[in-house]
């Protein structure tokens, strides 16, 4: 058995015929934080809707443990164990707290046992269960965001600027749960701009720059040459 939980091969995508992946490739080990890091319109955002069957693949593998998951339409892709917690957040603003954690748990039929034990992970939650999801800060809404994606009890977790505009203190508290998910053994893929705030968490980091994946190192390997981010993200 293979001990990677995603593994990606040669992956090229086009918006249109405008390629923007041109041959990713990349390996997310079981129980492990990935880091993508690049410059905007590298194409991170792109890889992990790649990844999730929105954008179609024209070539190359993405492959769940032994599955492979280009074969499957966007809505299966959950089912076998990916979740997606999307830029922006996207919940259902209007409804409670409850409600749109409800919607993650109806997706692959889970019960109050999986709710309660992401309730556990973001216990600020269960004081806002009859709040209106608009309304919670912006912390609270990536919080939300994640707790409804984790109620797919997923092998990986997919995580698109988790931490865009939040405060330090929201930033924390979301680093913290990323960390908590890795002892659970769920594997991450973290797109991140803000490097500080992934350090702590991250495992290993993988530089991606015009749509090609560059360079995987470890955390500490990047502690000590930060003329890696430089070059690839143009910050210091």
């Amino acid at each position: 058995m293979t001990s990677d939980a995603l593994a990606i091969s040669g992956l090229d995508c086009f918006y249109g015929e405008v390629q923007v992946l041109h041959g990713v490739s990349l390996r997310l080990r079981r129980g492990e934080v990935l880091c993508v890091l690049g410059r905007n319109g590298a194409g991170k955002t792109t890889l992990l809707k790649t990844i999730m069957g929105l954008v179609p693949a024209r070539a190359g593998s993405v492959r769940l443990g032994e599955g492979e998951l280009t074969a499957l339409a966007p809505h299966q892709v959950p089912k076998a164990g990916v979740a997606y917690v999307p830029q922006g957040r996207r919940l259902f603003a209007e409804m409670s707290v409850a409600e749109n954690i409800e919607i993650g748990l109806m997706a692959r039929g889970k019960g109050v046992a999986v709710r309660d034990a992401v309730l556990d992970l973001f216990p600020v939650l269960r004081e806002r269960l009859r709040q209106r999801s608009g309304t919670l800060s912006g912390g609270e809404q990536q919080m939300l965001a994640m707790a409804r994606a984790l109620c797919l009890e997923p092998d990986v977790l997919l995580l698109d600027e988790p931490t865009e505009g939040l405060m330090p203190s929201m930033i924390a508290k979301i680093r913290d749960a990323v960390a908590a998910l890795r002892g659970r053994g769920v594997s991450t893929i973290l797109v991140e701009q803000r490097v500080d705030a992934v350090l702590p968490v991250a495992d290993r980091v993988l530089f991606i720059e015009n749509g090609r994946s560059r360079e995987t190192v470890d955390v500490e390997a990047l502690r000590s040459d930060r003329g890696l981010v430089q070059r690839y993200v143009g910050v210091g």
